[in-house]
């Protein structure tokens, strides 16, 4: 569900404690409700066009789609009574019913057709619009100017019953199903999209809290919609999602009971929060990674002088002691593009060791570009503070600093937000700190989402018909086996070109409140929400 999943908190922690003498209308006294650490979103909450993480958190809790992902990672049917298909390219997909939207409208086959063309058209612009590259007519309505206003390959065969052709076999597809930007539509929605991202009307197992529900940089409120049949069903009375300045606030919030879970620990407490916590404390290995982003605008960095210079920074990054002295070993040194927790994760790839450690062959690459042009200036990385990555972004500018002996730093900027804007728009001007977490589980979708030839999410820019080839004959392989086959040397060529710099997966770091006796952490990192029990 989105880009950049990994990690912010952003403004307004002067506000959280105040919050706690709020009350909430719609779902009983603010005590109901269980605070879980949040952030700002980007954009406006339109499932098609969130992309990160604190949107898309809050958007899965609004929304339902034909298939939901349990918190290990299973998918299971949640709107969908069917989807059947013989050849995993043509598919027939049949809604349960009764199924409505919380303004009373029925969710109906043409809510999916209309919600998947809106958001691949070019002209709405929609940070999502990857997710339908694979259905027939994609390349039309994407084109610019668009060929068409809607894919040829969606028809609407009655109110619960719709037909989806695809540009070729795919095993993905189906398990992609619970991906946000698959969610369905109202049709007041079209209206006027923007004052719909503020309100949005979902069909998902809860709904905005009323009045105030986004108090925008403050905090999100929602109760269980009452009208959700899914196996999604709240155990709790609704969720306040709180923004903070920082985690060590949060975490400090949460030791006082002020908080009653967070999803990530600040790097001042993992040798201790465990023992601060005991058995509310939670550990497990999540598909999440992250990775340092460099776009081929940036001066020395395009070309084959970019591609030697990439190489170089990333042999002169000691991984394995930033894990081990930062994190506090909670982190593992990357091995791939993707996620050691995803079936089919291959630890020895071909050209892995350019993913090692080696002060000599990174001096040796370095100069071999300086050949090229001469490097001047500093290399700046740029990161969000109130996400927590501070200190290990300034081991790895260190880590260059001392291999190669260039001027090498970690450049705060104060939110997330405010860095993804800049890098949507080619604008940052340095390499930056991003990374995926897990929208479904598929080694796939990590893999098409940040570097498939113009998809939205490609930070990067990256392009090479070698690796779109590879992944298009992964996702049509027959058996999981043949596509790991195809994935691994799809990520072959990602390494050979060294699309980005792979820095390290997660083992996520949680913990809930006295208040709280349940709170599972799902298969990405994030809380399996609808089961936090207060």
């Amino acid at each position: 569900m989105r880009y950049l999943r990994l990690g912010a908190i952003t403004t307004a922690a002067v506000l959280a404690t105040s919050l706690a003498l709020t009350g909430c209308s719609s779902g009983g006294g603010d005590t109901d409700l269980v605070t879980v650490n949040g952030a700002e979103p980007q954009n406006p909450l339109v499932p098609t066009n969130t992309n990160e993480n604190m949107g898309g958190r809050v958007v899965d809790r609004l929304f339902a789609g034909l298939k939901y992902y349990d918190a290990n990672g299973k998918a299971h049917n949640e709107l969908a009574q069917s989807i059947e298909s013989t050849d995993r390219q043509h598919y027939r997909i049949t809604i349960k019913p009764d199924e409505k939207f919380t303004d009373g409208t029925a969710v109906t086959a043409k809510s999916f057709v209309d919600a998947w063309n809106y958001g691949a058209l070019a002209t709405n612009g929609q940070n999502q619009n990857w997710a339908f590259s694979s259905i027939a007519g994609y390349d039309d309505v994407s084109a610019d100017p668009p060929k068409a206003q809607t894919m040829s390959g969606l028809k609407v065969v009655d109110d619960r019953t719709f037909t989806v052709d695809l540009k070729q076999p795919s095993g993905d597809f189906e398990l992609s199903m619970g991906f946000a930007p698959f969610y369905p539509m109202p049709e007041s929605a079209y209206r006027d999209m923007k004052a719909y991202g503020e309100n949005p009307i979902g069909n998902g197992p809860y709904k905005f809290a009323e009045p105030g529900a986004w108090q925008h940089n403050v905090k999100i409120d929602l109760v269980p919609n009452p009208d959700y049949h899914g196996g999604r069903a709240p155990k709790n009375k609704g969720l306040r999602f709180v923004t903070y300045q920082s985690y060590d606030t949060a975490y400090s919030d949460l030791l006082a009971g002020n908080l009653d879970a967070l999803d990530t620990m600040p790097s001042s407490a993992l040798t201790t929060y465990k023992d601060d916590l005991g058995d509310r404390a939670i550990s497990k290995p999540t598909a999440q990674n992250e990775r340092i982003g460099i776009q081929p605008n940036l001066p020395h960095f395009g070309g084959e002088e970019g591609l030697l210079r990439r190489k170089a920074l990333s042999m002169a990054i000691n991984r394995q002691q930033i894990c081990d002295t930062i994190w506090s070993g909670t982190k593992t040194p990357a091995r791939d593009y993707t996620a050691t927790t995803l079936q089919g994760f291959r630890p020895d790839l071909p050209g892995v060791q350019t993913l090692e450690y080696n002060p000599a062959e990174a001096k040796k690459l370095w100069a071999q570009a300086d050949s090229m042009a001469l490097w001047s200036g500093r290399f700046e990385i740029a990161y969000n503070t109130d996400g927590g990555h501070q200190a290990w972004l300034e081991a790895v500018a260190n880590s260059i600093k001392n291999t190669l002996g260039i001027e090498a730093v970690a450049v705060p900027y104060p939110t997330f937000k405010q860095i993804r804007d800049l890098v949507h728009s080619r604008t940052i001007g340095k390499a930056f700190r991003y990374g995926w977490q897990g929208d479904y589980p598929s080694m796939l979708q990590f893999l098409t989402s940040n570097f498939l030839s113009g998809s939205e999410t490609n930070d990067v820019d990256y392009a090479d018909p070698e690796f779109d080839r590879f992944l298009n004959a992964a996702l049509a392989a027959p058996t999981p086996e043949e596509s790991y086959q195809q994935i691994a040397q799809a990520q072959t060529v990602l390494i050979r070109d060294m699309a980005d710099i792979p820095i390290l997966n997660y083992i996520s770091n949680a913990g809930r409140s006295e208040k709280v006796t349940q709170a599972p952490l799902a298969w990405n990192g994030l809380f399996d929400f609808e089961n936090i029990e207060k």
